[in-house]
């Protein structure tokens, strides 16, 4: 099932944020993350977050992607996540440890 990256970025994940605050905040970190076709969010769940909102911001880990392999990267982000990052189709720059932690994030429900 197609996920409606803009609901996600801008309604969901944030409702999700909220919810979860404490333990969003201990993946520490800020990222940016532009997903081609559709728009850029910054995400801060770092000690003075958790937050989700349009645009860029001053982030450890930048995530690049096209709108269709990110929604390959919801569907199954263990495996689609490597296999997408060696065929350089999800670009990470700073902390590519950081990347990593990005399933937490995503898991919230």
């Amino acid at each position: 099932m197609a996920v409606d990256i803009k609901k996600l970025f801008n309604e969901e994940l944030p409702a999700q944020l909220t919810k979860n605050a404490e333990d969003a905040k201990t993946i520490g970190a800020k990222y940016q993350m532009n997903v081609t076709g559709e728009g850029e969010w910054f995400i801060d769940v770092s000690s003075s977050g958790p937050s989700c909102t349009p645009g860029k911001g001053e982030a450890d880990c930048t995530i690049t992607i096209a709108a269709d392999d990110f929604q390959k990267l919801i569907e199954n982000p263990q495996q689609n996540g490597m296999q997408l990052f060696f065929q350089q189709k999800l670009k990470v720059e700073g902390n590519t440890g950081l990347a990593l932690k990005l399933q937490k994030l995503f898991g919230y429900k």
